[in-house]
């Protein structure tokens, strides 16, 4: 079953009873303060207020001038991310391919010569420059999750989705300070960015380290796995999830939809309705569901959805999403 969101900016829901809001601008939180060691209540004090709403489309646009070495390291570094998620199947599968065709040789090499240049100027360029601006002289450091959250990739996401983060004054702190949280996000769109700013859910509503999560697959690849198990992520698995919160007492984020929302970025609709696991969860480990709602997450990118549903059912299945996809980005 499929959830439609229908917002409007005086739902008869929530009308009648004034509700006080947060927004906090992550895209323009000075440099310098992007730090484990900064105090929350710094980042608080950046925080907007408002009764019940925002003005119409004041969270649907860029608001500062994007840095040119930024706007060029997340598009070279998110396309960088992209492949090696397919890196390992593309290659056994064109490796193969290329013993019998000479197509598949040439996109063997295609792929070999784009995936060396964009490591290459990653390592050689963008990590030693942006190590230097944000004063972090080591990409991650062994057993320090929440500190290897702050990776200057996950820094220049917030600026370059112009990323803002707006919650109720029910969720502001000290309000969950010492309870564990589940955070619930809705749409996965082909990859949901906003999730990515790892350190604000795991510094704005208490200091509790936030574990998103994974295909369990994701976790055995190659390189992205290593990053993705330092910054946190456990595998989408009641066992893993619940000794999270029940025997770590740390936060848990899971992008609820999934692989099939994956299909459904052409829309602002995710696929909610029988994702009652996680509710179990919630349950036994006695901890509050929050729900996330990512608005820009289908406009990243256009997944191209083949019209009989055939890899859509078949990404379902194997838990691996077969999911083609453009952009301008």
């Amino acid at each position: 079953k499929i959830v439609r969101s229908h917002l409007e900016p005086k739902n008869k829901y929530f009308s009648s009873n004034m509700t006080k809001y947060y927004k906090l601008n992550l895209a323009t939180l000075p440099d310098h303060l992007f730090s484990k060691d900064t105090p929350a209540q710094k980042w608080l004090d950046l925080a907007t207020t408002t009764e019940n709403s925002f003005p119409p489309n004041s969270l649907n646009r860029v608001h500062t001038p994007i840095e040119p070495v930024v706007e060029l390291e997340r598009i070279f570094g998110i396309s960088l991310y992209m492949i090696g998620n397919v890196l390992p199947f593309a290659l056994v599968i064109l490796s193969i391919s290329s013993l019998f065709s000479a197509v598949a040789y040439l996109l063997l090499k295609v792929l070999a010569i784009y995936v060396t240049a964009l490591t290459l100027l990653t390592k050689l360029y963008f990590t030693p420059k942006f190590s230097k601006k944000y004063k972090r002289p080591d990409l991650v450091v062994p057993h320090d999750m929440k500190d290897n959250q702050y990776v200057y990739t996950e820094r220049n996401n917030q600026k370059y989705c112009s990323l803002q983060i707006l919650w109720p004054e029910s969720l502001h702190r000290p309000s969950m300070s010492d309870q564990p949280l589940i955070f619930c996000a809705i749409p996965h769109g082909a990859a949901p960015l906003g999730i990515t700013a790892y350190p604000m859910w795991s510094k704005l509503f208490n200091d509790k380290l936030c574990h998103w999560t994974t295909a369990p697959i994701v976790l055995k690849l190659p390189i992205i796995s290593k990053l993705m198990k330092a910054i946190g992520y456990i595998p989408a698995k009641s066992k893993n999830i619940l000794e999270t919160l029940s025997k770590k007492e740390e936060n848990v984020g899971i992008v609820l939809d999934g692989i099939a929302g994956m299909f459904q970025s052409h829309d602002e609709i995710a696929h909610v309705m029988q994702r009652k696991g996680i509710v179990k969860i919630a349950l036994k480990a006695g901890v509050p569901l929050v729900p996330v709602y990512g608005f820009g997450h289908t406009e990243l990118w256009r997944v191209v959805v083949d019209p009989v549903g055939i890899l859509e059912s078949l990404s379902v299945k194997l838990d691996v999403s077969l999911t083609p996809f453009v952009s301008y980005y």
